[in-house]
C-alpha cells in the first residue's frame, strides 16, 4: 500500500465493514488519501457467519484480505490497529497497534462505520456459557462446542447425560437464530446421521426461544408463519414471548422452568461498538449513535457515522426518537451509509453543501434449511424453493472475492446434493480440556483467516 500523500486531504475510516468497505471503495477516484483501520486484517460477510459456525464453510470462504480487496486503489492504505478515541476538536483519531503502541492520524475527514457487538442486556456474564456470532473466532468457538457435544454424547454412559450434551438451545428469533436454529436441525437428522454409534443424531434436540409473539419480528406476519413451520418440521421446538433469566454451564432457566443444555447459542441482540462512546453524542438504547440527515454528527460537520454503529432516520425529516425508526442494521443498508457519506466527505472538502440520505430498502430474505426460505423485496413475498434459490443467488454476487464466489458456490452444489457439510473439524484439542462440553480456544496453527 502507498504511504499517506501529504499534498491530498486525508479521509480516515474506522472499520472495513459492510460501510466502511463500501466507503474506501466510493473514493477510488477522488483526489484524497484514503486511510482504513480495522481491528482485524480482512472484511468479513457477517450474513454466511452462520454457515461457518454450523460447519458449512471455512472462515476463509467468507472472509477477504482488506489488503486484497483494496490492492487496485492506489490513494487507499490500510492500518491494522483498533481505534479508541477521537479527538474532534483537534481532528485526530487515537489508535492502538497489535504491538500496544499508540498511533495519533490527523484527518480532514472522518468516516465511523466500527460496526457493532453482541449484547446480553446487561448480563455479560452469560458470555461465557451462551457465546453471540459476530466474528470468526466466535464462529470457530461455536463450531467447536456443537462437534464436541456430538463426540461427549458418543462417550457418554449416562442417558440423562447424553441427552444434555445433544440439546442444542438458540436464544433470539431474528435472522441469525432463525439460520442458525436450522441449521443445527439439519446437522442433526442429516449431516451427522451415519456418524456415531452409540445413539441416533436425529435424537439431538434443537429449541429456539424469542421474546416476542413471532420469529423474525421484521418481515410480513406471513413469512414469520412460514418460518416457524419450516423450523418445526425441521424439529426445531420454537417458543414465542420466552424470556431467558439465566443462563448457567449446563442449561438455562426460563420462567419456571430449567432446560438443561450443553450448548446455547446467543443471537438476541447487538450493542454499538465501544467507540460510539467515545464521540460525545446522543446514542439509543442500543448505543447507535443519533446522526444528522446527512450521516453527520450534530456536533461536527466532518465526521460521518455509518453502518450498525448508526442510528440514521429513514425520513431526513423525521428525526429518530427509538430503533424502530432508524433505518434496519443490515448489510446493504450500511454499504449505501458508506457510499453516500464517502461522496459527502468529498463534496464537505471540495467547498459543497452535504446531501442527506435516502435509504433504499433492497427487502430482507432468510433460510431455515434446504430449499427454506422466505423472502420480501419490495411488494414480492416468496418462500419455499423460491426464496431459497433467490437467498443463493444474492449472497453468491454479494461476497467479496470471485475465488470465494467460486468455492462458496462449489460447496453449496456439493451439500445440496449429498447433504454433507465440509468444515466439520474441531480446531482444538479437546483432550485437554475438562470434560465440560466445551471445547478450546482455535489453534493458532488454524490456517484460515482469524
Amino acid at each position: 500500500m502507498p504511504e499517506p500523500d501529504p499534498t491530498r486531504r486525508h479521509i480516515v475510516i474506522i472499520g472495513a465493514g459492510f460501510a466502511g468497505l463500501a466507503a474506501a471503495r466510493a473514493l477510488k477516484r477522488a483526489p484524497v488519501q484514503v486511510t482504513v483501520v480495522d481491528r482485524h486484517n480482512h472484511h468479513l460477510f457477517q450474513p454466511l457467519l452462520y454457515q461457518v459456525a454450523t460447519a458449512a464453510l471455512s472462515g476463509a470462504e467468507i472472509s477477504e484480505p482488506i489488503r486484497g480487496a483494496l490492492r487496485r486503489q492506489d490513494n487507499a492504505r490500510v492500518i491494522l490497529a483498533e481505534a479508541r478515541l477521537v479527538d474532534a476538536a483537534a481532528r485526530r483519531v487515537h489508535l492502538w497497534t497489535p504491538s500496544g503502541e499508540e498511533l495519533v492520524l490527523d484527518w480532514d475527514a472522518l468516516i465511523v462505520a466500527a460496526g457493532a457487538v453482541t449484547s446480553w442486556f446487561g448480563n455479560d456474564a452469560w458470555e461465557e456459557h451462551a457465546p453471540g456470532l459476530k466474528s470468526l473466532a466466535d464462529a470457530h468457538h461455536i463450531r467447536n462446542r456443537v462437534l464436541l457435544a456430538y463426540e461427549l454424547a458418543e462417550l457418554a454412559t449416562d442417558e440423562a447425560e447424553r441427552q444434555r450434551l445433544l440439546t442444542f438451545v438458540v436464544v433470539g428469533g431474528g435472522p441469525t437464530g432463525v439460520e442458525l436454529a436450522g441449521a443445527l436441525a439439519e446437522i442433526a437428522s442429516h449431516t451427522l446421521r451415519r456418524d456415531f454409534r452409540a445413539f441416533v443424531s436425529s435424537s439431538a434436540r434443537v429449541v429456539l426461544l424469542e421474546g416476542g409473539p413471532r420469529l423474525l419480528a421484521g418481515y410480513e406476519p406471513s413469512l414469520s408463519q412460514r418460518a416457524r413451520s419450516d423450523l418445526e418440521a425441521l424439529g426445531v421446538e420454537v417458543r414465542l414471548n420466552t424470556l431467558v433469566d439465566r443462563v448457567e454451564e449446563t442449561g438455562l432457566v426460563v420462567g419456571d422452568e430449567r432446560i438443561e443444555a450443553c450448548t446455547t447459542l446467543w443471537a438476541a441482540g447487538v450493542h454499538a461498538a465501544p467507540l460510539a462512546a467515545e464521540l460525545s453524542a446522543d446514542t439509543l438504547r442500543d448505543g447507535r449513535v443519533r446522526v444528522t440527515p446527512e450521516l453527520r454528527l450534530p456536533s461536527h460537520d466532518r465526521i460521518w457515522v455509518v453502518g450498525d454503529i448508526a442510528a440514521a432516520p429513514r425520513d431526513p425529516e423525521v428525526p429518530v426518537t427509538s430503533a424502530a425508526e432508524a433505518i434496519p442494521a443490515v448489510a446493504p443498508a450500511a454499504e449505501q451509509m458508506g457510499r453516500h457519506a464517502a461522496l459527502q466527505a468529498v463534496r464537505v472538502l471540495e467547498g459543497k453543501a452535504a446531501q442527506p440520505f435516502r435509504y433504499r430498502d433492497r427487502g430482507a430474505m432468510a433460510t431455515i434449511g434446504k430449499s427454506r426460505a422466505v423472502a420480501q423485496v419490495g411488494r414480492l413475498r416468496l418462500a419455499g424453493l423460491p426464496a431459497w434459490l433467490l437467498w443463493v443467488f444474492v449472497h453468491l454476487m454479494a461476497l467479496v472475492g470471485f475465488r470465494n464466489r467460486l468455492l462458496v458456490f462449489f460447496d453449496w452444489v456439493l451439500a445440496y446434493f449429498s447433504e454433507r457439510r465440509g468444515a466439520r473439524l474441531i480446531l482444538a484439542s479437546p483432550v485437554d480440556e475438562p470434560h465440560r462440553g466445551r471445547a478450546a480456544p482455535a489453534d493458532p496453527a488454524d490456517d484460515e483467516l482469524e
